[in-house]
């Protein structure tokens, strides 16, 4: 049996040790739902006796029944039942009885017994004996509410989740990666360090505070640099669209419920209309169709030429809308627009999960518009770019190629090119067999080639993207003029190296686990005069940093100097200058290096090339001496 087999079997199996062992602790009046395996273990859903709580201090009692159950030795009987009898059999439990109603009546229903007195419905497979189960290595970790079915307006039911492992050494390895992992948990860092918050009015939405902000301008800065290097031209687009373009480029059809509406009314108000009763009549799916009358006269608005906005998922559309804008010849191919405008995607208020899955956001978008003979070089330079990239940021990645689905759109034989020439890249690029193959995973336009960085605890996060497109440059008949005079129609590649920056930012934050490398740091250097009577000094220090762009702060207040030098320190700050009258009297800085190491007595231009050297090389290090 394979391993991921193995441990799904072993894994649901403990689940209905749970069901049964939960069900002789509290009663025959438990309603017990569905008990799914998951990636590190399983979770059985109920409803309980009334009155009745499960909390952490009953984990124990709920383990130690488990354990006694399995010890018991009782064997796991199959049989097939009819649907009558099924609902016989679990005619006292709602849950059971809705999942049989709805299966179709051929359907071969099975149940399995756990000894004589626990009966679960279920498709299996599961073990033959509760001893196969005696080394099993569980633990209950939370309990948390859920919704029957992910429905809210359903039966409201008690989730117990539990981990489950082949073995000890398992579980304890996985529970200290959970440890590390709420260590360098990038909500609580970026919290701790006040690098963004989020707030109800805005689900999903972050607020970028100062000091995450200037990291989020340096990663701009860096993207910026690069992109300058290699050709790419910056444009920047409306964020609010109407519903035509979406139709064009086909997302209303595809993204059409993840869009944020902004309905358009045309009409006209008067000064003593009651605003109240305008927002309640068009926010009513009964009102009128047409010249909905509000306040007795006040405002008449016509529906018939509201005009439907969205708020831009992405960008592809204004990038095809500000090419078309004029001629293009062969000669100026490829055009390269990057574009960092917000977006916005509606998620369910459960996907959400700090800056990984947000519902406004950045991206690093760049669309480039080549002929086909371009397709080769110009995607083997977005690789090159990818790895400049994650290497500045000390993260590895592997490719997965996806080619043409079965729903494709376009011309054959061109897919077959542009297949052929994205395998040749990654061939060249990582050997044969380097890279993985998704067959027929490409998106309807084209193939396309998705980077998974990881992450320090091992994760894998899809970041960066290579996407071919023939179909959206068909839809807003997009061309050029070939060098024979005629026109052709240019092929459009999707490119993304971070990808949400909001995403990669919690990589990061996580992976440097908020000790970030001197480049990136939200504040550079910190900078403490001992005394009031230092602040002179420490003033022109601060204009000679920022005059060499690197990003500083100054506590200029009487505090003591112990107290300033600790606060900054909880910033994880890379370097905090200290000055007193020895530094203000022979121009120099005495340094505390982040992690406790000190350089006294450094000239202020040493000091000033240090900092402007690791800002221009994006070192990973921060120079803890001087040559």
């Amino acid at each position: 049996m394979e391993r991921e087999e193995f441990l799904e079997v072993y894994r649901h199996s403990l689940a209905h040790i749970l069901a049964k062992a939960v069900i002789e602790i509290y009663g025959k009046d438990v309603q017990y739902a569905i008990g799914p395996q998951i990636a590190d273990g399983f979770y059985y859903d109920f409803v309980m006796p009334e009155g009745v709580q499960v909390k952490q201090d009953d984990f124990k009692t709920i383990e130690d029944k488990m354990r006694e159950i399995i010890k018991r030795r009782e064997t796991w009987t199959r049989k097939e039942v009819t649907k009558a009898e099924a609902l016989e059999i679990f005619k006292d439990q709602k849950f059971k009885t809705e999942l049989i109603n709805d299966l179709p009546e051929d359907e071969t229903i099975t149940i399995y017994l756990t000894g004589d007195d626990f009966v679960d419905l279920c498709r299996g497979p599961h073990i033959e004996n509760s001893q196969e189960l005696m080394n099993a290595a569980f633990e209950i970790r939370s309990v948390s509410g859920a919704y029957w079915r992910g429905d809210e307006h359903r039966d409201s039911m008690l989730r117990i989740y539990a981990y489950a492992f082949p073995d000890k050494n398992a579980l304890k390895a996985h529970k200290n990666m959970i440890k590390e992992a709420m260590e360098r948990d990038h909500k609580k860092i970026g919290s701790e360090l006040s690098l963004f918050m989020f707030d109800e009015t805005a689900p999903g939405m972050p607020y970028w505070l100062p000091r995450g902000w200037k990291m989020y301008q340096a990663l701009l800065k860096f993207s910026r640099e690069i992109q300058e290097k290699h050709g790419y031209t910056e444009i920047s687009a409306p964020l609010i669209n109407n519903k035509k373009l979406w139709l064009i480029s086909g997302h209303w059809a595809h993204y059409v419920n993840n869009m944020f509406m902004v309905p358009g009314v045309s009409g006209w108000l008067k000064a003593d209309a009651n605003i109240e009763e305008v927002i309640e009549n068009l926010q009513d799916p009964e009102a009128p169709a047409k010249n909905v009358k509000i306040a007795a006269g006040s405002a008449v608005y016509n529906r018939e030429a509201e005009d439907t906005m969205a708020a831009k998922p992405m960008n592809c559309p204004n990038a095809m809308m500000t090419y078309k804008r004029t001629v293009h010849s062969y000669k100026e191919l490829p055009i390269r627009y990057s574009e960092y405008d917000v977006l916005h995607r509606k998620e369910k208020s459960g996907q959400m999960n700090g800056l990984f899955r947000v519902q406004e956001f950045r991206q690093d978008d760049d669309h480039t518009f080549v002929m086909e003979s371009q397709i080769e070089d110009e995607i083997a330079d977005i690789i090159a770019i990818a790895d400049e990239i994650y290497s500045t940021f000390g993260v590895t990645y592997r490719a997965e190629f996806s080619t043409r689905p079965d729903d494709f759109m376009g011309d054959i034989e061109v897919w077959n090119r542009a297949e052929a020439a994205l395998k040749k890249i990654l061939d060249k690029k990582y050997g044969e067999g380097g890279y993985e193959i998704n067959e027929g995973d490409g998106a309807f336009y084209g193939p396309k080639i998705d980077l998974q960085i990881k992450d320090a605890l091992g994760r894998e996060w899809q970041c960066g993207t290579i996407q071919l497109d023939f179909q959206l440059p068909h839809n807003f008949g997009l061309t050029y003029q070939t060098q024979d005079g005629n026109l052709e129609m240019p092929v459009v590649i999707h490119r993304a190296i971070y990808g949400s920056l909001e995403r990669f930012i919690g990589i990061i934050i996580e992976n440097f686990k908020g000790i970030f490398p001197f480049w990136l740091s939200p504040y550079q250097v910190a900078v403490v005069p001992i005394r009031e009577e230092h602040n002179e000094y420490a003033k022109k220090v601060m204009d000679a940093l920022q005059a060499a762009g690197i990003r500083a702060e100054a506590d200029y207040s009487d505090k003591n100097m112990k107290e300033k030098i600790k606060a900054f320190k909880s910033y994880k700050d890379p370097y905090i200058l200290v000055l007193g009258d020895k530094e203000a009297a022979e121009n120099t800085v005495s340094v505390n290096v982040r992690g406790n190491k000190q350089m006294n007595n450094v000239p202020l231009d040493v000091f000033l090339g240090l900092c402007e050297k690791m800002n221009r090389e994006h070192s990973l290090e921060v120079i803890d001496h001087i040559d």
